[in-house]
């Protein structure tokens, strides 16, 4: 009785209803403040999740995976404005990615709008009209409503983020607010990234163009350590199984490099490596915000052709000069040469043999003739010039250049052994190259004698035929050539002699002569016992049966 009473007093008085309506809206706020936590927890979550190393997909993944916790969608897509255009291009979901979308008309664009206005665009799509451009295509993904969220990043708009549902549905304030929170958020990240990844890019080009370069790039700290160089490089250090550079290249380039660290100025200087190739090594500094010196960029460039070429070209302008000369010389002495020549010729018909003067006047005739013989051999050599290949005689060669260097090597006290074999096959070339090539192996032989402590200094020439190829041989009594320099002797600018004795393209020029004619040049010596050269030339198919002599 007393039960029904008091629920009789609690109606008249609204004391039950009170209390109902107190638990709904305690229930109402404990679910709102639950929501809310999930929001702060969701927006912690993802700033301390997402990492600026991250890719765009990763990232946004995440944010996406994290809202569904929070609020219904059915369609999600990130557009990033592509710069110096209207066109936005579509980066999530990836199963569409690079999709560009291209603003055709700004004013009928919903996504273009939001961007532009920097306004959350929101719109319930209808099938009977159309009220922006990107309706018939939400049409086609059957999504009726959408929300567009403009993404910007220090007031510069970078792209949106698209909602949709597949029912005509509104979003509440709070998570329209939520979303603003979040855009803004994300759009730092996702800029932080771009920077980042744009950034590393360019870090991987620089990387990809040092590394490509052939020549050698190194760079060195302030304790003169490499500590960065490229492939070319890595490949020269390796070949002096050393990570220190200067035990390869001596002091000289740790003393341009410690100059360029004093002076804060780029250095050069070219050097000699002991494997005889030649650099030219340029210095720069690099500098740090407070425009010091923390280190230096050291470029090296292998010029060892381009100096074989200066000097190659130097030694061709020389002969050229001396060819002009001994045409000179040839063409002035022919003349009084060929007046001394007929009249003793004519001089000695009228002279009886038992005269006295007979004698003297066929000595006359004979000296002229070497005179005619070796003024020959002048122009033949003074024509360097005309490389054109025809039928010579190797034979015919060795004689030109003995008329040439016989008195040389005989006021030197030098005998010559020659030793010609006869009806050597005619071969194809240039015969002024093959007779600069035995004058380069004489000269030498000719030297290496010269320093050798013999009082019977020889020089023998031999030619013969060897199978498929002939042989011309220069061996001399010389100083020899140790072992360790053999392999060298061929190197350009490779020499044991003063500097004005040689240059060391000699033999460089003559191997090279020799390879351009099909041939090649071997060497055999032996310190202190002297040295053989070998100059091997192919015969030519066309010249096997053609003899001389």
């Amino acid at each position: 009785m007393q039960t029904e009473k008091d629920n009789l007093i609690e109606m008249l008085t609204g004391i039950k209803s009170s209390k109902k309506n107190y638990y709904t809206e305690l229930k109402k706020t404990v679910e709102q403040l639950e929501k809310k936590n999930m929001q702060l927890e969701i927006m912690n979550d993802i700033t301390k999740t997402i990492k600026i190393d991250m890719n765009l997909e990763e990232i946004v993944t995440y944010v996406m995976e994290k809202l569904r916790l929070l609020m219904a969608f059915d369609d999600c897509r990130l557009y990033l404005l592509q710069k110096g255009d209207p066109v936005l291009v579509q980066v999530y979901p990836t199963s569409t990615a690079n999709t560009e979308y291209r603003i055709k008309n700004a004013d009928s664009s919903l996504f273009w709008s939001a961007l532009t206005e920097k306004k959350v665009m929101q719109e319930q799509i209808s099938t009977e009209t159309t009220m922006f451009a990107e309706e018939d295509w939400l049409i086609s993904q059957e999504l009726l409503s959408i929300l567009v969220m403009p993404l910007y990043s220090i007031n510069e708009g970078i792209g949106v983020l698209t909602f949709g549902r597949k029912e005509q549905s509104g979003w509440t304030t709070e998570e329209l607010e939520f979303l603003e929170q979040l855009t803004n958020h994300v759009a730092i990240i996702l800029e932080n990234s771009q920077l980042y990844n744009a950034v590393l890019q360019g870090k991987q080009e620089w990387e990809d163009t040092f590394k490509a370069v052939d020549d050698m790039i190194m760079v060195f700290d302030k304790n003169l350590e490499v500590f960065k160089f490229n492939d070319s490089a890595r490949e020269f250090l390796d070949i002096y199984h050393s990570s220190s550079f200067y035990s390869s290249l001596g002091q000289t380039c740790k003393a341009i490099v410690q100059e360029t660290f004093n002076s804060n100025t780029a250095g050069f200087q070219e050097i000699h490596s002991k494997n005889h190739v030649i650099y030219e090594m340029h210095t720069y500094p690099v500098l740090d915000n407070d425009q010091q010196v923390y280190g230096v960029i050291a470029y090296f460039k292998d010029v060892t052709k381009k100096r074989q070429m200066e000097v190659q070209l130097l030694h061709s302008g020389k002969l050229a000069a001396i060819g002009e000369m001994a045409a000179g010389i040839a063409h002035e002495l022919n003349s009084p040469l060929t007046a001394i020549l007929g009249n003793s010729q004519l001089l000695i018909r009228n002279t009886p043999e038992t005269d006295r003067d007979y004698i003297l006047l066929n000595d006359i005739k004979n000296c002229g003739n070497r005179c005619k013989q070796i003024i020959k051999s002048l122009l033949t050599f003074s024509r360097q010039d005309e490389y054109l290949f025809t039928s010579y005689s190797v034979n015919e060669c060795v004689r030109q250049v003995l008329n040439l260097l016989t008195f040389q090597l005989e006021k030197n006290r030098i005998s010559i052994s020659l030793s010609l074999q006869q009806d050597l096959p005619l071969l194809d070339g240039s015969q002024p190259q093959i007779e600069q090539v035995i004058i380069n192996l004489l000269l030498n032989a000719k030297d290496a004698v010269e320093m050798a402590k013999t009082s019977h200094k020889c020089i023998s020439i031999q030619t013969s035929l060897e199978e498929d190829c002939i042989h011309v041989a220069v061996e001399d009594n010389g100083i020899g050539i140790e072992e360790a320099r053999l392999p060298l002797v061929f190197h350009p600018f490779h020499t044991t002699k003063d500097m004005e004795k040689g240059t060391g393209l000699g033999l460089s020029v003559s191997l090279g002569i020799a390879k351009a004619h099909g041939g090649t040049i071997k060497v055999i010596s032996s310190q202190g016992k002297g040295s053989t050269f070998i100059l091997k030339l192919p015969l030519p198919d066309s010249g096997k049966n053609e003899v001389t002599r």
